[in-house]
């Protein structure tokens, strides 16, 4: 993805990411910010925000950010840490690229809310579909 309609069809293809309400803020090159407004259905029997819910929202901005050079990018780890429970939105996520190489490329996605709050922290890694040269 190198141009905006490029991001905006690859997220519109996405169809778990909309269903459960997620909005594409901004991508650039490398970065991605998404956007969540808490609903009910987002809700654990706790009464905050589901960690599948937070998890699915770090990993669509990694989607959007890794994807954004116009190289296939798939992941091949992630993993997130819950720092604070949120109860209400929106929910951001921004994500960042860490180090990139030919083949392998790592993130960053920051959870936070409007007050800029840090509610959780993601880190994955792609592998990268390198064209080939003939």
């Amino acid at each position: 993805m190198t141009a905006p309609e490029d991001s905006a069809r690859f997220f519109a293809a996405d169809t778990f990411a909309r269903h459960n309400g997620m909005e594409c803020v901004e991508v650039a090159p490398g970065r991605a910010v998404v956007k969540m407004e808490v609903m009910d259905y987002h809700l654990n029997s706790h009464g905050t925000v589901h960690g599948g819910a937070l998890f699915t929202l770090a990993d669509t901005a990694f989607a959007l950010a890794s994807n954004s050079h116009g190289i296939p990018a798939a992941a091949i780890n992630a993993q997130i840490s819950y720092l604070t429970a949120a109860r209400v939105g929106p929910l951001y996520a921004e994500a960042e690229e860490y180090a990139a190489n030919p083949k392998l490329a790592s993130y960053t996605v920051r959870i936070t809310n409007d007050a800029a709050e840090k509610i959780a922290i993601f880190q994955g890694m792609v592998y990268r579909k390198t064209p080939r040269r003939d």
